[in-house]
């Protein structure tokens, strides 16, 4: 299912035979800096590089830890055995959704650096080509019936299977420009039985952001309507 590669301190995973020569500086933006290869920067809570590479265009994500724990220790983590770690948790599970052929992020490598009692990490992924956020399309035109039923759908799909996302919002949902739709950054992501009512809790958080953004966005279109559909569709799936 994927090689592991031991550097030094560094510990790498990548797909078995993956005919790619994966090495620690993968993992940091200077290598591809010095390449010209970055094509864009996504900046949120942290940065995420699009880098060009042999077979497409690859996506670094680096583990940055989040409320008030990050102000002290923004990047490191209790290190209790390698496959405790967030970052073989979250590859391992981009692999198994790969398998099932589900729409997510194809995984490409992640690094796991341990110092002493802690680590850091960073994923590299396969980017979805021509796809953007629901944020920033909903920041510029409404979704089209078609676009908000594939969402609903494409939600169902993921939670049948028993997939349990740590942060659904609206972020981390994809479209592309054939109207396909895709769910990202599966940190702290997990499998449940399918049916499982902890799924709920996805669909409620999903809920939230769309009303904090429609809150917080000069434009923002979106209405009660439109979530309605989308619940319809997630359950006609269901």
């Amino acid at each position: 299912m994927y090689d592991i590669i031991h550097c030094g301190n560094h510990t790498l995973l990548t797909a078995a035979n993956n005919p790619l020569n994966i090495t620690k500086d993968w993992f940091k933006p200077s290598y591809w800096q010095c390449k010209d290869a970055i094509i864009a920067e996504k900046k949120g809570r942290s940065t995420t590089w699009f880098f060009g590479y042999s077979y497409g265009v690859g996506v670094l994500r680096h583990y940055w830890r989040g409320g008030m724990v990050g102000k002290i220790i923004s990047d490191q983590y209790l290190y209790t055995g390698f496959k405790n770690t967030r970052v073989y948790k979250e590859y391992l599970l981009l692999t198994e959704l790969e398998r099932r052929g589900l729409n997510a992020p194809k995984p490409l490598a992640a690094n796991i650096a341990k110092h002493g009692l802690y680590y850091r990490g960073d994923l590299i992924s396969q980017a979805i080509p021509n796809a953007e956020s629901l944020l920033e399309i909903l920041k510029t035109r409404t979704l089209t019936g078609d676009e908000i039923t594939t969402i609903g759908q494409t939600i169902a799909d993921f939670h049948k299977q028993g997939v349990f996302h740590g942060d659904l919002n609206i972020n981390n949902i994809m479209l592309d420009n054939s109207g396909k739709a895709y769910l990202i950054d599966f940190d702290r992501g997990h499998l449940v039985a399918p049916l499982n009512a902890s799924l709920n809790a996805n669909i409620q958080r999903l809920y939230r952001s769309f009303i904090k953004e429609k809150g917080r966005q000069p434009e923002f279109y979106w209405d009660s309507k439109q979530w309605q559909q989308l619940l319809n569709a997630y359950q006609s799936k269901m």
